[in-house]
């Protein structure tokens, strides 16, 4: 065991210079799956199939803190044969012969801190996992190295009732007495940080694109009437981006599935998206927050990410930047072009910024923001198409997908195909947009003024410049959004007909207009019927405020809204009615009850952060209220957990 650990030592060293990449290849693994969800533990089992590139004596499984039972090399000598379980890895000594195939097959037990996750919601169980940044290794022993893809083959077993959802296609069900067993082929291989697992109680509903691959779309039973703005065109949408990219969607189908308390608004796991739930809305909040971006941005890494994957962090713009800006295009498709080009303003304008505060960096930092990746990333495409052309970077992107689909790449490569076809340099190209520190901000301005006029006639319209025209701006044609601008810069110029515009102009009001004057205020009651939660809840809080005389007509006129997966409308109301001691038409103890149990662990993050923050506004966060404020502290969702240890200062502070 001595010199089997020197062994480990010695190769820990040489593979700090040499990725085990370049020693084997693992081409695929059949696993099978089980939980223990009241103990959080993860039973497994599986069989490696690895090809070596270069004889070597020892090799490795990435595996965090995963108890092996049994670990064998199929078919070989076992007296030859040995393995070592580390703290993150599983070693395997043997003298493995080059160009030959092997089998590895183990038994394993797993309680993962992460990666893996176990939800009660209210009474049923929600298991599911997030690899990207948080390593799959954590519950299956796999490769964390992204430059190592393999084909994933999950067979899950779970009780009755549930659905078991994976990578690729589901090939067998077999249901017993009580366990229900599910068995997923992939068929390609992939990362293994894009390998997913959903379980939970879910129906859904299957449509066909085009091309005749299975969209599927999942959801709880009790949002059945959210299932179609929630994905409000998926199909559509998905069609396009076959036909942009000009290369066919390259899994067997596809799957997205809501979860509770997610860690992002979505992930892009291979043939399975997992998105937050909080983007489950109902026809009225698809008019505020809906989840078309987040929808086309995880199906766009389905190529761009999961089929031609960036070699390192240095290229990771190659992924979230081209997914960004083909989300843009997708919605492009959907809204149209003026959308398309505010949204490139609105993002120019954030990396502006971004680079005045002193945080910008060259899009090829492995250490940039999330901003510099997505936007300056979209950014990036949208000039280069800008300046090569349509039917360019059209085929340039097609052949670089063909030439490195199920591979990894870097920056060049993608420059190289464009400048293949373009038949010039690309170098100031990318010294400029890409590897330059600063954002090229006024680069972006000219292009945006040279394609819109709808961006000219947005910029014209400043009314901090004093601006004598802006009151004749609200009463003719501009925009909605420029005309919301105004409204945010000088909201004295709201006047009766300026609620004659459409929701996002109303929206504005409601947002800028807090003082309500008695000459606003038939038309502002009006604001309390729009297909809007952010205006509903907006336009409650300031009537209550400006009208205290008719704080009884506004309770009774929204008290059956609730608003968005957070209640955003319903707090609100819940609040208000506690500070309006004449309206006794409620049971205010019973409405404090309801205020502090969303607090609790049966709900949502985005619920429970919006209940505290009204309990800490009231001074009301005691007992109860402070015991979720502990517990919240150790939850899985990192933004509660901040909130939660910055919420326990501010008290202690103020006491």
């Amino acid at each position: 065991m001595k010199n089997f650990q020197i062994i480990i030592y010695l190769l820990i060293f040489s593979f700090s210079s040499a990725q085990q990449t370049e020693f084997l290849d693992y081409l695929k693994l059949d696993a099978d799956i089980r939980f223990k969800p009241d103990s959080a533990k993860v039973l497994g089992s599986g069989t490696y199939a690895f090809k070596i590139l270069k004889a070597v004596d020892s090799i490795y499984l990435d595996a965090k803190k995963i108890k092996f039972e049994s670990v064998k090399l199929l078919n070989e000598a076992s007296n030859n044969f040995s393995f070592k379980n580390t703290e993150d890895k599983l070693w395997l000594k043997f003298n493995f012969q080059k160009d030959k195939t092997y089998q590895l097959s183990f038994q394993y037990e797993a309680t993962p801190k992460k990666a893996l996750y176990f939800i009660k919601r209210k009474r049923d169980w929600q298991i599911w996992t997030q690899g990207q940044g948080k390593y799959t290794s954590n519950w299956l022993p796999s490769i964390d190295d992204v430059n190592d893809k393999i084909e994933f083959d999950l067979s899950i077993t779970y009780p009755n009732g549930y659905q078991a959802l994976a990578n690729g296609k589901l090939i067998d069900k077999q249901i017993g007495d009580s366990l229900t067993r599910w068995s997923y082929d992939m068929q390609k291989p992939m990362s293994s940080y894009l390998v997913a697992l959903v379980i939970g109680e879910y129906k859904k509903k299957i449509e066909t694109s085009a091309n005749g691959i299975p969209l599927e779309y999942y959801y709880y039973s009790e949002d059945s009437l959210k299932v179609e703005p929630t994905y409000r065109y998926s199909k559509q949408m998905f069609n396009f981006l076959e036909e942009e990219i000009g290369v066919g969607y390259p899994w067997q189908n596809y799957k997205q599935v809501p979860v509770h308390d997610f860690l992002y608004a979505g992930m892009e796991n291979t043939s399975l998206t997992i998105f937050s739930d909080a983007f489950v809305v109902d026809a009225i909040g698809f008019n505020d927050k809906n989840y078309v971006n987040v929808n086309a941005h995880e199906l766009a890494h389905q190529w761009f990410g999961n089929l031609v994957t960036a070699q390192s962090g240095e290229h990771h713009w190659l992924q979230e930047g081209f997914s960004t800006y083909y989300a843009a295009l997708a919605e492009r498709d959907v809204f149209g072009d003026d959308q398309f080009y505010f949204n490139l303003l609105e993002s120019a304008i954030d990396l502006g910024k971004q680079d005045i505060s002193g945080s910008g960096t060259s899009l090829l930092n492995p250490e940039a923001s999330s901003l510099t990746f997505y936007q300056r990333g979209a950014w990036v495409l949208h000039a280069l198409r800008t300046k090569v052309g349509d039917q360019v970077f059209k085929g340039a992107i097609k052949n670089y997908i063909a030439k490195h689909q199920f591979k990894n790449v870097e920056t060049s490569d993608f420059i190289k195909e464009i400048e293949r076809l373009y038949g010039q340099s690309l170098s100031g190209f990318v010294n400029l947009w890409i590897k330059q520190k600063a954002f090229p901000v006024d680069n972006a301005f000219d292009i945006l003024q040279q394609q819109s006029t709808y961006i000219n006639e947005f910029l014209m319209v400043d009314c901090q410049a004093k601006s004598s025209k802006c009151a004749d701006y609200l009463k003719y044609y501009v925009s909605e959004e420029a005309k919301a601008k105004i409204i945010s810069q000088v909201p004295e110029l709201v006047t009766p007909a300026t609620f004659n515009n459409g929701l996002i102009v109303r929206q504005a009001i409601s947002q800028y207009v807090r003082q309500i004057p008695k000459s606003l205020k038939e038309r502002y009651e009006s604001l309390l019927d729009d297909a809007s939660y952010i205006t509903i809840e907006n336009a409650l809080y300031n009537l209550w405020t400006s009208f205290p005389e008719e704080r009884s007509k506004y309770l009774f006129k929204t008290r059956n809204i609730q608003g968005f997966h957070d209640k955003n409308v319903r707090l609100l109301w819940i609040v208000l009615n506690l500070s309006t001691p004449f309206y006794d038409a409620d049971n205010k103890q019973a409405l404090f009850n309801e205020l502090v149990d969303y607090t609790g662990d049966a709900y949502n993050a985005d619920l429970r952060m919006n209940a505290f923050r009204y309990l800490k506004m009231i001074n009301s966060c005691k007992e109860e209220c402070l015991v979720n404020l502990e517990n919240a502290k150790s939850h899985h969702n990192w933004r509660l957990v901040k909130f939660a240890k910055q919420l326990t200062e501010e008290l202690q502070q103020k006491n």
